[in-house]
């Protein structure tokens, strides 16, 4: 296959990642090491030929080629144009949606169904190694997976990352696929929080120390649903025994329901939200409690709309004469304001109260101006709490902004 070696994407503990083009346009992503520190792409290499998954990435060849005089060995796999889940973390802002978390993490579980039906381990279970394709996520970088033994557990030596390792790994004791469980129940963690499992522990002796040891387990994030901590229980149980397996797992309601739709941190749609306030504190029942509907206007407009005709019996009585009161009188009878055209002073544009003399002439006639020289008396619902000294002196102030542009 002829191909040109593109920019590099990712460096790894044993290899660099660059984007590969083919002579026809194609895009794969080719792992390339010197040949002589082969081994692990070489290992790699064997057990993606031997795989066929969606859920894990896709093998498209290998061969030896020489770069500066030096022999190399690349592996050719299939392209993640999303990058890797951590990627995704970083550019959410430093985590996942609990319904993109549901969604990753069923398709996770397929990939490591597939790898443990083919009795292997990955070893190495991080969002650095879970890779974003155009059709899912897919499970990648093999080079530390092992084949188990008869005693479901590997033979050869233990490998992965500290972090993400289960206690009975870090302990040196075995690592089957209970440990893939465990690094998986981590990952969720990294998804939800955008760090490590353990991000107080800095040092990866300590850390194993206290993975293997103390009996402490990673802490849930709160803010994940009931179902989302139940499930993470289940994985990061300090006995391997007593973990769930990944065919358990996949029938678990966390992940089970991860296509029944987007889910957001609910906020309030309005202030008269009341099923979300209500859900915040208890308050006082109310003898007549209003129904509220489900608002999905987009437009400000619309919403406004909505929330009017959704509430009749909350506005005011506009009619009912009881509900008035006079807010101010000048020594003079309460006027008839359905004697004067007040329409035509609706026509006014006021901007900053800055009004060219030629334009107010052609604008006001005789009627407005005798309108502005009454005495101000208006009425407003009697709320209490809303007529105060603020709200006379913005009144008094507009008009006699009227009054010195008229004169």
């Amino acid at each position: 296959m002829y191909w040109k070696k593109g920019p590099v994407i990712g460096r790894g503990s044993y290899a660099t990642v660059s984007v590969a083009t083919t002579f026809t346009g194609d895009l794969y992503a080719v792992k390339s090491t010197e040949l002589s520190t082969s081994k692990f792409l070489q290992k790699e290499q064997h057990i993606l030929s031997q795989l066929s998954s969606k859920y894990i990435i896709k093998y498209m060849g290998f061969d030896v080629d020489c770069d500066d005089n030096k022999p190399m060995y690349n592996l050719f796999m299939e392209y993640a144009s999303g990058g890797t889940i951590y990627d995704v973390i970083k550019k959410q802002g430093g985590s996942l949606d609990v319904s993109l978390i549901r969604s990753y993490t069923h398709q996770i579980l397929h990939g490591l169904d597939h790898l443990h039906c083919n009795n292997l381990v990955h070893c190495d279970i991080k969002c650095r190694n879970l890779l974003v394709c155009k059709d899912g996520v897919k499970i990648g970088d093999l080079g530390c997976a092992k084949v188990v033994g008869y005693n479901g557990a590997t033979t050869s030596q233990l490998s992965g990352t500290p972090v993400f390792m289960a206690p009975e790994v870090a302990r040196g004791e075995a690592q089957g696929f209970p440990a893939d469980v465990w690094a998986l129940g981590c990952s969720v963690i990294e998804m939800a929080t955008g760090s490590n499992p353990w991000p107080e522990m800095n040092d990866p002796v300590s850390a194993l120390y206290r993975i293997g040891y103390s009996g402490d387990i990673p802490e849930f994030p709160k803010w994940l649903p009931e179902d989302g901590k139940d499930f993470l229980s289940n994985c990061l149980k300090t006995c391997a025994k007593e973990r769930w397996s990944v065919k358990e797992l996949l029938h678990h309601p966390f992940v089970s329901n991860s296509n029944s739709g987007p889910e957001t941190r609910r906020s309030p749609t309005s202030t008269l939200d009341q099923s979300f306030w209500e859900s915040l504190s208890v308050s006082q029942p109310s003898p007549e409690p209003t129904q509220m509907d489900n608002f999905s206007g987009e437009s400000h407009a619309e919403r406004i709309k909505q929330l009017v005709e959704a509430t009749p019996l909350c506005l005011p009585n506009w009619d009912d004469e009881v509900d008035w009161i006079t807010v101010r009188r000048n020594q003079q009878d309460e006027m008839d304001v359905d004697t004067y055209d007040f329409g035509r002073i609706e026509s006014i544009t006021i901007s900053n109260l800055n009004v060219d003399e030629e334009q107010l002439e052609n604008s006001v006639c005789v009627e407005d101006l005798g309108v502005l020289d009454y005495s101000i008396v208006s009425r407003v619902p009697d709320f209490n709490h809303i007529i105060n000294e603020i709200f006379l002196n913005i009144y008094e102030a507009i008009f006699n902004a009227f009054r010195s542009l008229c004169c």
